[in-house]
């Protein structure tokens, strides 16, 4: 259910707002909404980390266990490659 509400803004800022709003095909009600539903959702899965697309596209499958000296194993393979 859609309820009035007034805010009190800079007049130039209103107007560059409506622009980009028209620039957008939405009316300026709809792009305040949207922005305020992404600061909600935000604070309700705060405890989720984001993961870009791109980032999410980079998984493998492949498991590393938990436990691993990567040290060593950098090491290892720095020893052998200069041999």
């Amino acid at each position: 259910m859609d309820t009035k509400l007034t805010l009190k803004l800079d007049k130039d800022i209103i107007e560059k707002a409506k622009d980009y709003a028209a620039s957008q095909n939405k009316s300026l009600s709809r792009l305040i909404e949207s922005y305020l539903q992404s600061l909600v959702d935000d604070k309700e899965v705060a405890a989720e980390p984001k993961i870009s697309p791109f980032v999410k596209s980079m998984r493998s499958g492949v498991s590393v266990p938990s436990d691993i000296d990567y040290k060593k194993l950098y090491g290892d393979y720095v020893d052998e490659k200069y041999k």
